[in-house]
């Protein structure tokens, strides 16, 4: 079951403007893959769009969206999801996944809104994702999202995020931060959460910092390190889904590029110790 093909394999690095420079001047930096936000690089020709040109032919890169606006009210934008297979296919990107969620009007990434967990917001969200992947004549995946305000359940965020996923045929970025930050702002296991989703449907796995705003409240800034209990849980996921691709995270208070490399190194550190062990006993 944990035989599924992976678009990258190893540990990858969210791509910022912060260390572009740098990344470019690094040639041997020990990164497997990168990820970008294709809209912050879709328009950009000349030197900048060379420049990507560099990266993206010395690393295989994914793109992970902000804007499709899966679950909005809006049409969907067909021209953007057109402009994106374009921009793909220049890149050769491996893969395309985007929030389950719908973005606020003031285009901030706090204003990620959750959808109600209800049968007819799945039918809805499928429908949407069935189409983009028409259009892409890819699968796309979908990332768990933190939220704070609790949409309207009739169903846990467990069930819509498998039955969205069931019915869209499609797949799943795990984000194990997100997974962590949810379970003690919403009081549920993470541990059971991660446990239930489909090994089959998962493309690879978000690692990234939180913020402590109290006890029971936590904040998905990714402006930290990586906290402990996210470590935990992330070699709980290898250990129940096998050892998946890995992305670490760092959108702001960004630290010197050796300091983001041991985080690197740690999540590289954690699948070669799930390996081992599971070669120990004989799985995997």
């Amino acid at each position: 079951m944990h035989h599924r093909h992976y678009p990258v394999e190893g540990v990858g690095l969210g791509l910022r403007r912060d260390f572009f420079d740098e990344i470019l001047n690094t040639p041997d930096l020990a990164i497997d893959f990168m990820e970008i936000a294709p809209e912050n690089w879709l328009h950009f020709g000349g030197r900048q769009g060379k420049q990507l040109r560099t990266l993206t032919e010395r690393w295989p890169f994914l793109c992970h969206g902000l804007s499709l606006d899966l679950g909005g009210p809006h049409p969907l934008d067909e021209d953007y999801v057109r402009e994106l297979k374009t921009f793909f296919d220049q890149h050769q990107i491996r893969a395309y996944t985007e929030h389950l969620s719908y973005c606020g009007d003031s285009g901030h990434l706090y204003d990620l809104m959750p959808i109600p967990f209800t049968e007819e917001a799945v039918h809805y969200v499928a429908s949407r994702i069935r189409r983009v992947q028409d259009i892409l004549e890819r699968k796309i995946g979908i990332e768990n999202v933190s939220f704070y305000a609790m949409p309207s359940q009739e169903m846990t965020e467990q069930q819509f995020v498998t039955a969205v996923l069931e019915e869209a045929d499609c797949d799943l970025l795990f984000d194990v931060n997100n997974t962590y930050v949810n379970s003690i702002n919403h009081g549920y296991s993470a541990y059971n959460y991660m446990d239930s989703m489909p090994s089959d449907r998962i493309v690879y796995l978000h690692m990234a910092g939180h913020f402590d705003e109290a006890e029971d409240l936590k904040i998905d800034t990714h402006g930290q390190p990586v906290k402990q209990e996210v470590w935990e849980l992330l070699e709980q996921t290898y250990q129940r889904h096998g050892v998946i691709p890995t992305l670490l995270e760092r959108d702001f208070n960004i630290p010197p590029m050796d300091e983001l490399m041991r985080e690197v190194e740690q999540i590289r550190h954690c699948q070669e110790r799930v390996l081992n062990k599971k070669r120990a006993e004989g799985v995997g």
